[in-house]
């Protein structure tokens, strides 16, 4: 592994005790920085964004929309680029065109940023390490488990292979998690990582949020339980999971509604597939807080997360979870006292959970004091600092 930030450090006469965020020159790339609304890229919006209040110079480059999700923090450059198979919502940037290595150049960074592992990734930590210019990577997808959901499961030992190269390339990993960064050395990627966990709007999402009146509105009667989904409805949310699941528990009998929040390209499968679902759409801002705290239960089946924002934001609403046990959830969860950890694809499981959190009361106001005091330190200033700490640590060599 080259320690380029090492010697461009020594190169220009910066020591460590000169490292100081306004001396730090950022290049951002993103396969999708604003044109899809995601955890991901509101994750990194939030980072440029306090990069900035703390005098780093950023500049992004990342594909673009004529109809973005949302404006986008900082200066951003857009990239050529071409839909991605199978998910026309997404796109891949085509590396770096003369027009945009151009202006990388001009900008100059000393950091380069890299944070999805796909053309435009490659290329960037490729023209870092030729330029000997720090690189570091941020993991925000778990990327190895999406074929499986399109009928591609036998790709996932290659495109671990493929994930291992290309975090070897980086002279370091911020990942969000310490079951995220375990899993990466089990793959066999080797430089320094650091935690970059995620932020909670806690004035956002906290339980008084919670509308009876919101509820009722959508034929959601105040003593029913509302099991919620919220997320983005694509197949590898696990879907089909949480449909069976939830068909498992109509099958015993259990009361209870179920309250969808989002929206995505499988909708209409996923409408076929909980018949009964109530769809309240995609929410944002206050209207997204009070969605959240008016659910009963939160069900999160996904294993692609290697966080999970939407976890801790319904545990900081106060509201009871069931998740997958895995990356994104298992970190955050604890089973038996702030929700249940439940084996991915063990639809009995996800029932069993379901139901005795549906019909015990008392569990449920249990795990949600417990779940608000759980995530109450996860702020957004606090964690995106790390970052700046892992930036510094590229012109120090500290592992």
């Amino acid at each position: 592994m080259a320690m380029a930030g090492v010697a461009f450090a020594a190169a220009r006469g910066y020591g460590s005790d000169s490292m100081t965020p306004d001396k730090f020159r950022v290049a951002l790339f993103s396969g999708n920085y604003n044109y899809t609304r995601d955890g991901a890229n509101q994750s990194l919006n939030l980072l440029v964004g306090h990069l900035l209040d703390r005098g780093v110079a950023v500049r992004v480059y990342s594909p673009t929309s004529s109809t973005p999700a949302f404006p986008p923090v900082g200066d951003l450059v857009d990239v050529p680029a071409i839909s991605m198979p199978f998910r026309s919502d997404y796109k891949l940037g085509r590396g770096l065109p003369a027009k945009v290595r151009a202006d990388l150049e001009a900008f100059a960074p000393n950091i380069v940023h890299v944070s999805a592992p796909e053309f435009l990734g490659h290329a960037a930590v490729r023209w870092a390490r030729d330029q000997q210019v720090a690189s570091i990577a941020s993991v925000h997808t778990r990327f190895e488990t999406y074929p499986a959901y399109y009928g591609l499961g036998f790709l996932a030992p290659l495109i671990i292979r493929l994930l291992t190269r290309f975090y070897n390339k980086f002279d370091r990993i911020v990942a969000p998690s310490p079951s995220m960064i375990a899993l990466l050395r089990g793959w066999g990627v080797t430089p320094p990582m650091d935690i970059w966990s995620r932020g909670i709007d806690h004035d956002r999402f906290q339980p008084s949020r919670r509308s009876l009146e919101w509820r009722r509105s959508l034929g959601i009667a105040d003593h029913e339980v509302a099991i919620g989904f919220l997320g983005r409805l694509v197949k590898e949310k696990g879907l089909d999971v949480f449909a069976d699941a939830l068909a498992e528990l109509r099958r015993r009998g259990v009361p209870h509604k179920v309250l969808v929040i989002g929206k995505g390209p499988a909708e209409a499968w996923f409408a076929k597939a909980t018949p009964d679902a109530i769809f309240a759409g995609y929410q944002t801002g206050d209207d997204l807080g009070r969605a959240v705290a008016s659910m009963d239960i939160f069900f999160n089946p996904s294993v692609t997360e290697t966080f999970g924002n939407v976890t801790t934001e319904a545990m900081a609403a106060g509201v009871p979870v069931v998740a997958a046990n895995a990356t994104g959830a298992m970190d955050l969860v604890v089973h038996g006292g702030t929700g249940f950890l439940v084996e991915p694809r063990d639809i009995t499981g996800y029932a069993d959970a379901l139901e005795r959190i549906a019909t015990d009361a008392a569990l449920r106001h249990r795990f949600s004091e417990a779940g608000q005091a759980r995530v109450a330190d996860y702020r957004w200033d606090k964690v995106n600092e790390a970052v700046i700490d892992a930036y510094r640590a590229l012109f120090t060599g500290r592992d």
